[in-house]
């Protein structure tokens, strides 16, 4: 059984970055940004029925030599090597959702990064609503970058809440604590994202990736386009049209065909 290594250079070169890798709060900065901004976050390998791996190889093989992108469990679990593999102090975190209203399980990895004494909070695989930059761990500050303006609060039921600000209102993102994180809890949390029925993931096809002032995302065939503020939307087409989106869109490449994805729900 062959160790796996972490290739630094491939994963620069998917990323497209050729800056400064000291364990920095700038080059935390500068990462964070060029693989968010770079490897889409999309669940077809689930769609497909292939599983999630979590093993580190499966997922640099995945996302960087096959340029495929992942979800939660997969874009930070690369981020948290790739930190690691450039020298920071970082460990995992695990959060539940609470955009419905209603909390999931701990079903959304992050990390908790500390430089200089100083604490911070880094995501590159909530969709969507990912957070455009790490966050200071401090209450009650609101940030703002690329249009995206997001603060963390105290909760007294869930410990730390991430909230965005949309049309002047605090919406609830997620919520983590600072507590230790084994593999075995992410393999739970993985598991059950990947395989329950009443999982997004599973009933669901999904995609998003950031570009500057807005964000593509996908749900089903619905495509949207959000350019500063400003939403544009089309139904995608089934077969080969649809997968020719999800290349040009968000540069992922199935090596499979349509009809092997699951079929979408009817309504």
């Amino acid at each position: 059984m062959t160790t796996f290594e972490f290739n630094r250079g491939a994963y620069l070169q998917r990323i497209n970055y050729s800056g400064e890798t000291p364990p920095t709060l700038r080059t935390l900065k500068a990462l964070h940004h060029a693989q968010l901004y770079t490897i889409p976050f999309e669940n077809f390998d689930i769609q497909l029925g292939r599983g999630i791996d979590l093993a580190p190889g499966a997922i640099f093989e995945k996302l960087v030599r096959q340029m495929r992108g992942g979800y939660c469990f997969e874009l930070n679990g690369l981020f948290l090597m790739a930190l690691k593999a450039f020298g920071f102090d970082v460990r995992p975190l695990l959060g539940r959702v609470h955009i419905t209203g209603t909390p999931t399980g701990r079903g959304h990895q992050i990390e908790l990064v500390t430089i200089e004494g100083k604490q911070w909070i880094a995501d590159v695989g909530f969709g969507a609503g990912t957070p455009r930059t790490p966050i200071p761990l401090e209450m009650d500050r609101p940030a703002s970058h690329d249009g995206q303006t997001v603060r963390l609060v105290n909760s007294d039921l869930w410990g730390i809440m991430l909230q965005v600000l949309i049309d002047d209102q605090w919406m609830d993102l997620y919520s983590f604590d600072l507590g230790h994180v084994c593999q075995a809890d992410i393999e739970y949390g993985n598991h059950f994202t990947s395989t329950h029925p009443s999982s997004l993931f599973v009933f669901a096809r999904v995609a998003a990736l950031p570009v500057e002032r807005g964000v593509f995302t996908l749900f089903n065939n619905t495509f949207k386009r959000t350019l500063a503020g400003r939403d544009e939307e089309m139904e995608l087409e089934e077969g080969q049209t649809y997968l020719d989106a999800l290349k040009s869109h968000f540069g992922i490449e199935l090596n499979a065909p349509y009809e092997s994805l699951r079929p979408l729900p009817e309504l």
